[in-house]
């Protein structure tokens, strides 16, 4: 009923209000609630997942090993997935040796639900605590960092769970590639830059219950330390407040 539908499409765009894929997906059922609109919807995010993930394998090299951050894979997306689709896309052509997989704390996304997904793909992987990554991009142990990511602004900054900044910076001092991997529904043409974007502060006890704790679920990577931002329509490079629009209005 239309009642319930208007109460049902506040209380999920609400849920999640750093990500803009959220609301793209309720407006697009909004239109048309119809369950053939839903499984022709979910067709279509699969279909795009793997035309993203087939052109972000083209950016690695022969035995790549790859770092990754969260869940952005088809436990996040419609069963293939974003970043952790381009892991697979370049496993399948033989050119990923490995993956670290931060844990993503404090909910543990990366430990419980990506190495999952890799274990199941038979992609050999290991779970890494978030805080070992700068020391094993020392050590050269990672040759990229590949993420989703959860809303683009036009100029190309890209919020992602939280610490995934802090790997941005770390890549970019040790000159490794951050590639973002991410449907052009993730881009929002209305935000302008990152400092635009709300970041979801979600409740301190999911890091302890006995202290005061801050608890920002996202941060966001500023564009120049993006090296490449890649769509269903292919790889963006900067500068994005060009690059991206274009891609945009292709497809709408």
């Amino acid at each position: 009923r239309g009642d319930d539908l208007d109460e049902a499409y506040a209380v999920l765009a609400g849920s999640r209000p750093t990500a803009i894929n959220l609301v793209w997906a309720l407006e697009q059922m909004r239109a048309d609630p119809s369950p053939e609109h839903a499984r022709r919807l979910h067709e279509e995010e699969v279909s795009r997942c793997k035309r993203m993930s087939a052109h972000a394998a083209e950016l690695f090299g022969p035995a790549t090993r790859a770092l990754t951050h969260c869940n952005a894979g088809g436990l996040a997306t419609s069963g293939y997935g974003s970043a952790v689709g381009a892991l697979r896309a370049a496993w399948e052509r033989g050119l990923l040796a490995s993956v670290l997989v931060g844990e993503t704390r404090p909910l543990l996304q990366g430990a419980r639900l990506t190495a999952w997904e890799l274990e199941t793909l038979g992609i050999p992987h290991t779970v890494i605590a978030d805080s070992a990554a700068a020391h094993l991009m020392a050590l050269g142990e990672v040759d990229c960092v590949v993420t989703g990511a959860d809303r683009i602004a036009a100029n190309g900054d890209a919020a992602n769970k939280i610490g995934t900044y802090g790997l941005a910076v770390a890549a970019a001092h040790h000159g490794l590639p951050l590639y973002v991997v991410a449907p052009t529904s993730t881009i929002d043409p209305a935000t302008r830059t990152g400092a635009e974007i709300p970041i979801e502060e979600r409740d301190g006890a999911e890091v302890t219950t006995r202290f005061a704790a801050r608890n920002p679920a996202f941060d966001v990577t500023p564009a120049e330390l993006i090296a490449a931002i890649v769509t269903e329509e292919g790889v963006h490079r900067a500068p994005f407040a060009h690059s991206l629009p274009r891609v945009v209005a292709a497809v709408v």
